[in-house]
């Protein structure tokens, strides 16, 4: 049912809520799973000179060390939560508009889920803002399983019935 699964993560401990399902899942069904950190470089844009950015969209990371190492960590801290070593792990780094990336990415690689987080914004904040998740689950045919921040639970991510 789920042979690739994709989680987004930003390096917040707010993303990292997904991962625990994302890992349950990816171990009961035998999935890949792709932890993707995507540098904004439309928030980027307005800190960075053009020719910085222009090197974030070709994907030479390794030249911008702090961002290198903020995209590493972050995909490190997912490998930290996941307990099984039986569980294949692909990290994916991209550059971009991250709903864009993480759809096109999901479209491009026979993605079957995507498991990400909201952080529950509401009203204005939501309006003016946006929502990634909100933006993923309008732009993909994928399924996408929603983790609420808020969720105490989320270390203990067993589905309440075994799979048939």
């Amino acid at each position: 049912m789920f042979g690739n699964i994709l989680v987004p993560t930003d390096g917040s401990e707010a993303s990292e809520r997904a991962v625990p399902y994302a890992a349950e899942l990816a171990e009961r069904f035998d999935a890949t799973l792709y932890p993707m950190y995507i540098v904004d470089t439309d928030a980027l844009s307005h800190a960075l000179g053009s020719e910085q950015v222009d090197r974030l969209d070709t994907g030479q990371f390794g030249e911008m060390t702090e961002i290198h190492e903020r995209a590493a960590e972050a995909i490190e801290r997912v490998r930290d939560h996941i307990d099984s070593e039986s569980i294949d792990v692909d990290p994916v780094i991209e550059a971009g508009v991250p709903y864009k990336e993480i759809t096109s990415f999901a479209a491009e690689n026979d993605i079957d889920l995507i498991v990400m987080t909201s952080r529950g914004r509401g009203g204005v904040t939501r309006a003016l803002l946006g929502s990634v998740t909100e933006r993923v689950t309008r732009n993909t045919p994928v399924p996408v399983m929603v983790v609420d921040t808020e969720d105490d639970a989320y270390e203990v991510a067993e589905p309440a019935v075994e799979p048939a």
